[in-house]
């Protein structure tokens, strides 16, 4: 059982999950495009690879930190996906954002002490932790890690402000899907066909609508031919007709 009083919870290596071999880095990692951009494979950047500390697997609903727990690392998803959200003075729950296999958690508690929001696995999660003052020490001598994590921050902003605009629930659902499935592309997996691990009501959340909306929404897709749902397995049928209607939210992107 998780202990929720320690961020980032620790595990037994005996079920770690293997991460490529001594050469190479495993397909999901985050920072592995900023390094061979260096010219830097696996066996070149042992320093990076010495902090890395794997974690998991957690479990649907175990937290991997929590508002307020001390801010000492950040993370790299590398299975499953983790749901960040806070809770408002009135009790409410704010969805911020979900994150899937390669991408990086906790970068928003670089700024304090402590972490400013929860995040939760939402399925099976397994995470490669690094310690931020020792990964910052890296950083500022291997410049294009440096760039890297500055990227990264500058994705999780954007993609927060992408749904603040005027859109209509069929522009958010459409870019909403149209995201998700070029993230999930980016790192090796299939474009077309994908779960939502992610519960209805979670997505009306992120998108601020009702959930009755986010379900009236996908049948309406899914009866003009753009895509099929069965449960929270998702096909995209159409990316063609589904990028025209994501075009007003993501036309920066």
């Amino acid at each position: 059982m998780v202990n929720d009083k320690v961020a980032f919870p620790r595990v037994d290596p005996s079920i770690l999950a293997d991460d490529g071999d001594e050469f190479h880095f495993c397909s999901t990692c985050a920072f592995s495009q900023a390094c061979m951009a260096q010219g830097m494979d696996k066996a070149s950047l042992g320093e990076l690879h010495m902090l890395v500390e794997h974690v998991g697997p957690l479990h649907a609903g175990d937290h991997v930190f929590r508002v307020g727990d001390p801010f000492e690392a950040i993370a790299a998803v590398r299975a499953g996906t983790v749901k960040t959200y806070i809770i408002d003075p009135g009790g409410r729950e704010h969805v911020l954002g979900f994150h899937f296999p390669g991408e990086v958690i906790g970068l928003d508690g670089i700024d304090g002490d402590t972490y400013p929001c929860n995040a939760v696995a939402l399925d099976t999660v397994m995470l490669c932790r690094f310690s931020f003052p020792k990964i910052s020490v890296l950083a500022g001598r291997l410049p294009g890690l440096q760039q890297h994590l500055f990227r990264l921050l500058s994705r999780d902003i954007g993609r927060a402000a992408l749904l603040a605009g005027d859109w209509t629930a069929d522009e958010r659902m459409a870019a909403f899907l149209v995201m998700m499935s070029r993230r999930l592309a980016a790192r090796g997996f299939s474009a077309d066909r994908f779960q939502l691990t992610m519960a209805r009501t979670d997505i009306a959340n992120y998108l601020r609508l009702a959930p009755e909306t986010v379900s009236r929404v996908l049948k309406r897709f899914q009866s003009e031919g753009l895509l099929h749902v069965d449960r929270r397995e998702l096909e995209i049928l159409d990316q063609g007709r589904l990028g025209a209607l994501a075009a007003p939210v993501l036309w920066k992107q």
